[in-house]
């Protein structure tokens, strides 16, 4: 333990998803709710835990977690230091993390974060998903209603293929990413407050509903959220939609889904610009194998096309026109063995309109001909020793090792000098090792 805890004071970490709470509340392993022993992507009984408002649990705890993810960072050349660290080979304690996480009443339940963030060295509220939920029957029909009060588009959702819990997780702060990201890719976390309702109906198809509303100046800044007035904000309410089904057969767990976002958005103390009006559509796709033997598979896809209109950029200079599009495909496939070592491989790839002033050249992080397509791959292997049945201090003692290597075959639009700086897309290329421990 003095040698794990040594290895976590050095490192780096993304939002945490796998909660012991959980495990204490349910009086089952972390293993029966997640696909791997700890977190984040679901397994079906995970899934109907938090579709049912985290209150499936039957044991009376104080639903109290908390945890941290450390890492090291090495990219293929060096690049502008983040501030507080050094242009390569950086390790950091990225978020120290404190919850609040299950049930609170009959059919309510919550999950709340308070999150200090190693890399800005700041502390703020994180990620926020009350809920309440309850069975009916409707007619011959079992059918489960809930409504879910969150911070982050996308962390109300079950299946591990949106923004917020899909792969990789964690991810490398402290590595150049590609430039161009559709809005629902989490741009508007913590600074926004949304309400959707959801049915899940015969445990088939999928619905939800609902709207995102940007939070004051004043309320965000007495949450720890830095300098509010620099935010992009939405203007009125984003509608926020989403629909899915999904069928298992023995083994195999199947599920397809879409959804969508569409906000208009105002510049940082611009309004006058008017707003840029953008609407995601995303497609994915889940499919799981699991017979409760050694050997487990999960593959995850998911397509997004943003239309923009970016009608306040144009208006300050910032885009040599209105119209625009953006394209993003990630797919992912792991296999684990007995839910502690696994093997994860992932393509992803963007591609849009050419806009020659939205991304114009600068070294590093611009573009040389206006295009934001990017593509590679990510490989992660891992090591997940406990939150099994017969684990050591379970559910008290989970660890996570993993060491992810991203690599980059066109970057900002280019392979070789994609910046107009001499830089090629392999520059980027990313080795992350990582240690991510919870109680």
């Amino acid at each position: 333990m003095a040698a794990i805890g040594a290895v976590v004071a050095l490192g780096q970490v993304a939002p945490a998803w796998s909660l012991p709470a959980f495990a204490r509340e349910t009086g089952v392993p972390c293993a029966v709710c997640h696909t791997q022993a700890f977190g984040p992507a679901l397994t079906a009984y995970g899934r109907n835990f938090k579709l049912h408002g985290y209150t499936l649990g039957t044991q009376k705890t104080i639903p109290l977690s908390a945890d941290l993810i450390a890492s090291f960072t090495h990219t293929a050349e060096n690049q502008p230091p983040t501030p507080h660290f050094s242009e390569n080979n950086n390790v950091a304690l990225d978020d120290v993390n404190g919850y609040f996480a299950g049930r609170i009443a009959d059919h309510v339940g919550a999950f709340v974060q308070v999150t200090y963030d190693g890399i800005a060295r700041h502390t703020s509220w994180g990620v926020l998903d009350a809920r309440w939920a309850r069975d009916f029957t409707l007619g011959t029909t079992d059918t489960l209603f809930g409504v879910t009060l969150n911070n982050y588009p996308t962390v109300q959702d079950p299946w591990n293929t949106t923004s917020a819990w899909g792969f990789p997780f964690p991810t490398a702060r402290l590595a150049n990413a590609p430039a161009a990201a559709p809005q629902i890719n989490g741009f508007f976390a913590l600074q926004t407050l949304g309400a959707t309702g959801y049915a899940l109906i015969d445990n088939v198809v999928y619905l939800e509903a609902g709207g995102y509303r940007q939070l004051s100046d004043k309320l965000q800044s007495d949450l720890g959220i830095t300098d509010p007035s620099a935010e992009r904000r939405i203007d009125g309410t984003a509608p926020y939609w989403r629909a899915a089904l999904q069928k298992s057969s023995g083994p195999h767990y199947f599920s397809l889904g879409i959804l969508g976002f569409s906000p208009h958005v105002q510049l940082p103390q611009q309004p006058a610009a008017g707003t840029d009006n953008y609407t995601d559509y995303g497609y994915d796709a889940t499919y799981q194998f699991a017979n409760g033997e050694a050997h487990t598979f999960n593959a995850y896809l998911s397509y997004i096309h943003e239309h923009q209109r970016l009608f306040a950029t144009t208006t300050v200079g910032g885009s040599s026109g209105i119209d625009n599009h953006l394209n993003t495909l990630n797919l992912s496939a792991q296999y684990a063995y007995r839910q502690t070592y696994s093997l994860t491989l992932s393509y992803f790839a963007t591609s849009g309109s050419t806009n020659t002033t939205l991304y114009a050249p600068g070294a590093w992080f611009g573009s040389a001909n206006g295009s934001p397509d990017s593509r590679g791959y990510l490989i992660q292997a891992e090591w997940v020793p406990f939150g099994k049945a017969d684990s050591f201090a379970k559910p008290f003692l989970n660890l996570r090792l993993g060491l992810q290597f991203t690599g980059y075959w066109r970057f900002n639009g280019g392979d070789l000098n994609y910046d107009g700086a001499g830089h090629s897309a392999g520059d980027n290329n990313t080795l992350f090792l990582y240690v991510w421990t919870a109680i």
